[in-house]
């Protein structure tokens, strides 16, 4: 049986070639990673900014497609599939991007969010159907249907908008959920609950995340497996138990080494990052871990 979503060496190449004034940036290098049907895992892909995890995010959503390699749905290359597989992709391939308020019209009431891809989709028989799946999917993610249907966008929180938005891919009944930073919008008091919510739906449900993150502390807390991007190259991947308690590549290290500690006498010092890229540079991939 396929992966429902495999990336089969894939780099993506900006700028550079014939004419261009650009010099050619190479944001994903040669990255495979696939997504299995009969044990649906979150997967973490962690860096910093510029590390090529949300060009990556854009290559598996087919936002965007592969310099060279392939994206996979079901063993089908993005770019050669039908249009009614498409359409499939598109309600089976969920995104949860990172700023919630872009993807929601001012002058609509959150319900257009909600209902309009069960229409689209046709995933209700009736008016009362959608209702009740509505419903069910707020609650989903622990919002009051009452309490948030009828609003527009800016009256509710950013967190309430999140988890509508959580709530929205749920409707669609997909098989897998990408999380773009779902979480770095909003305040720490409501991050634990979107990602409560996001890793329901996987535990409960079965739904397969990936979960796009610069934060290794929440990338530790619900995900089973984690990449680590550098450049756009994966320099270290695998179990997050592993990844994260025994690194084995200096970068990896050195973003563990940078997550703030609470205790004054567990704060770590000044590093010495000349030393340190050099390690970095000069380090080879891990690659997969067990």
């Amino acid at each position: 049986m396929p992966a429902v979503l495999e990336a089969k060496n894939v780099t993506k190449v900006f700028g550079g070639g014939f004419l261009s004034r650009e010099e050619e940036n190479v944001a994903v290098n040669d990255i495979s990673m696939s997504l299995d049907q009969k044990k649906p895992k979150i997967v973490a892909v962690a860096g910093e900014s510029g590390s090529g995890k949300t060009t990556l995010a854009r290559l598996l959503l087919g936002i965007a497609d592969p310099t060279s390699g392939s994206v996979e749905y079901d063993g089908k290359d993005l770019k050669e599939i039908s249009r009614a597989e498409r359409r499939e992709f598109r309600r089976e391939v969920q995104p949860i991007f990172q700023d919630p308020y872009g993807s929601y019209n001012p002058f609509y009431k959150v319900d257009h969010v909600l209902f309009s891809p069960v229409k689209n989709f046709k995933m209700a028989e009736n008016r009362d159907e959608a209702v009740h799946m509505v419903n069910q999917a707020l609650e989903m993610v622990g919002l009051v249907p009452a309490e948030t249907l009828g609003r527009l966008p800016h009256q509710l929180s950013g967190g309430q908008r999140q988890r509508v938005m959580v709530a929205r891919a749920l409707l669609l009944k997909p098989r897998v959920i990408l999380a773009d930073e779902p979480v770095s919008a909003v305040d720490a008091s409501l991050r634990a609950t979107i990602l409560d919510a996001v890793s329901r739906l996987n535990k409960e449900l079965g739904i397969a995340v990936v979960y796009v993150t610069h934060d290794l502390t929440t990338a530790y807390q619900i995900s089973d497996e984690i990449m680590i991007l550098y450049k756009g190259n994966l320099v270290e991947a695998g179990n997050v138990e592993t990844v994260i308690k025994k690194p084995a590549h200096p970068y990896t290290q050195l973003l563990i080494d940078s997550i703030p500690e609470a205790d004054p006498n567990k704060r770590w010092g000044k590093l010495d990052m000349k030393k340190t890229q050099e390690k970095i540079v000069t380090a080879p991939s891990v690659g997969w871990r067990k």
